[in-house]
């Protein structure tokens, strides 16, 4: 039985094998070779994109804002991939601040960045 996050599985490990192989006439190799600004600059761009079908309504403005995470999602993975991150790291970090009020998660991220500063 497939599982819904299968795909996302699959792609992340596509993308750490193009990170480590960046083979010649591929997108990925492409945005890996320009590194975290260029790979970055598409994730912002991905990001507005995103926020602009999120203002659009109905059926088609639905589908677009849905193409336009996957689009999102598949940018933040290479930057991922890029900088050795796996997705289950980032799956284990979320399920640690499953259960925390997002406020106190912010907060104690506040106090831990200052500790470390000392």
């Amino acid at each position: 039985m497939t599982e819904p996050l299968d795909p996302l599985m699959r792609l992340m490990q596509t993308l750490a094998e193009r990170a480590e192989t960046r083979p010649s006439g591929s997108y990925t190799t492409k945005l890996m070779e320009g590194g975290a600004a260029k790979i970055g600059q598409k994730v912002r761009e991905e990001a507005e994109e995103l926020i602009e079908a999120a203002l659009e309504t109905g059926d088609t403005g639905r589908a677009h804002f849905v193409y336009e995470a996957a689009d999102l999602v598949y940018h933040t993975l290479v930057l991922l991939a890029w900088k050795g991150v796996d997705l289950t790291e980032v799956a284990a970090e979320l399920a640690r601040r499953e259960g925390t009020s997002g406020l106190v998660e912010k907060a104690s991220r506040k106090t831990n960045h200052n500790s470390s500063e000392k």
